[in-house]
């Protein structure tokens, strides 16, 4: 599936997470307001709008569109074909006259929502996270409940509050009731967290009724963004049983601005940890689809934590062949996360409430605040970075939000 990664005559910062082997996808509107797709190289992105109507390279004319969706329905060949022409043009110095014209430098440029959202799932498939909130809320009872080990925990989320990277997220209001208090009462969530999660966007669509096996992730996945899935934990505590997340989390999901290529990942995949007990047959694995990714949490200027990836319970194309197996059909755009990750150690651990134990070990700031859940004006950054085939860093980008006061 990989594309052989080289050099590139378009001028790369010294260690750039934007090399050859990334050239991630995404949404660009510069400073008349026009929205392009675009995809990154180094600190510049070369405009696919321009490059099509070029005749540069050929998508059918889903280059020329403002959002991905039409171009990831082209499904994996496509998707495959564009790509070795992209490295061509900016590996081939030959074709640097015309390509150089359509490079835009990024800081002329912002982001959008790379892609309209078809629907959104979001998993619970990190041991460590589940047993971790099983400890928390279930004291002396087993960590994780009985379905756990035979099948990808997930709910549906709200596809229609996925944001992208620097929105601002208003801290929401519902009901929630205190410790202590037998009645809830209603107003702003007293307990604001974040998750830092990967999400995996859906290209090729099927049709109803149709199940995807688990050997067939690259089929339809196009590629990796980051997530951050922010958590009214009071609201969310008070609501979910018996059913599950409701608004405790459908006030915002908030993902990063670049689509990685599933196929610049190819160095990065790794064995997965084992499964006991036995999965069901859908749910075996037919491929190694592990990633050795590095997240890093950022709380105002500071590192918190730094999730493993590598180490998911459930991998995505375990994930994939869960959600379609009763039938429900694929739509391109669709975006399925992976939950939570967190690792064995304190520092690993990929929300606030696991790193601050829901409050009995604060988090403690270079400037001497503590926190336990977010503060008003606090912002929360996630970045993620994997290595490529030539070991270069491929960069996934940077999801960033700000928290603002309830309205």
């Amino acid at each position: 599936m990989s594309t052989v990664p080289g050099t590139t005559w378009v001028d790369l910062p010294t260690g750039s997470p934007y090399p050859l082997a990334n050239l991630p996808y995404g949404v660009f509107g510069d400073r008349t307001g026009d929205c392009r797709l675009g995809v990154r190289i180094g600190d510049h992105v070369l405009d696919l709008r321009a490059a099509e109507e070029a005749d540069l390279v050929s998508a059918g004319g889903t280059l020329r569109a403002t959002r991905l969706n039409d171009f990831l329905t082209l499904g994996r060949p496509q998707w495959t074909a564009v790509r070795r022409r992209l490295t061509e043009l900016l590996a081939d110095p030959r074709h640097a006259p015309a390509v150089r014209p359509l490079l835009v430098p990024v800081s002329e440029i912002s982001m959008r929502l790379p892609f309209a959202v078809a629907d959104y799932v979001d998993f619970y498939s990190c041991r460590e996270h589940a047993e971790n909130l099983g400890r928390l809320f279930r004291p002396g009872s087993p960590p994780l409940l009985p379905n756990w080990t035979h099948l990808p925990v997930g709910y549906h989320g709200r596809a229609g509050t996925v944001v992208p990277s620097g929105t601002p997220i208003i801290r929401p209001s519902g009901q929630r009731r205190r410790p202590g208090e037998d009645t809830p009462s209603f107003g702003p969530t007293e307990r604001l967290d974040i998750e830092a999660e990967v999400g995996f966007v859906v290209g090729a669509p099927t049709a109803p009724g149709t199940a995807v096996s688990s050997a067939a992730l690259a089929d339809h996945v196009f590629g990796v963004v980051l997530v951050n899935d922010w958590s009214a934990r009071d609201i969310q505590a008070w609501e979910y049983q018996p059913l599950g997340p409701f608004l405790g989390k459908s006030f915002a999901t908030s993902i990063s601005p670049w689509v990685v290529p599933l196929e610049a990942l190819d160095a990065a995949r790794v064995a997965p940890p084992a499964q006991q007990p036995p999965v069901l047959p859908y749910l075996r694995r037919h491929e190694a689809w592990g990633l050795e990714l590095r997240l890093e949490v950022i709380l105002n200027g500071a590192v918190i934590s730094r999730p493993p990836f590598a180490g998911l319970y459930w991998t995505p194309d375990q994930q994939l062949a869960h959600l379609t197996v009763n039938g429900a059909a694929l739509r391109a755009g669709d975006l399925f996360a992976s939950g939570t990750v967190s690792g064995p150690e304190r520092d690993q651990r990929g929300s606030l409430i696991e790193l601050a134990w829901n409050g009995a070990h604060p988090i403690e700031l270079p400037d001497g605040s503590t926190r336990v859940f977010l503060a008003d004006g606090d912002v929360v950054t996630i970045t993620g970075v994997a290595t490529g085939l030539d070991g270069s860093p491929i960069g996934l980008g940077e999801v960033t939000g700000t928290i603002e006061p309830a309205r």
